[in-house]
């Protein structure tokens, strides 16, 4: 199923290692907050508001299968 939704993304090397889906934009500002404060320099994180393919995991949650950018 296609849907806007907001992803915390995890940069490693200038590719996206890692993704969550977020509740709001302001949830994902201040996770990445916490984040950034405990990582290291070579990591960056990006808050990204967008249309993403998303899956049913078995125990309902979703879980983001491909990021679509417009």
């Amino acid at each position: 199923m296609i849907e806007t939704a907001v992803a915390l993304l995890l940069f490693v090397g200038g590719e996206i290692k890692e993704h969550r889906i977020q509740d709001s934009m302001s949830t994902c500002l201040k996770r990445k907050r916490v984040a950034e404060r405990a990582e290291k320099a070579s990591t960056s994180y990006k808050c990204l508001s967008s249309k993403m393919e998303l899956e049913i995991n078995v125990d309902g949650s979703k879980s983001i299968k491909k990021i679509i950018l417009d």
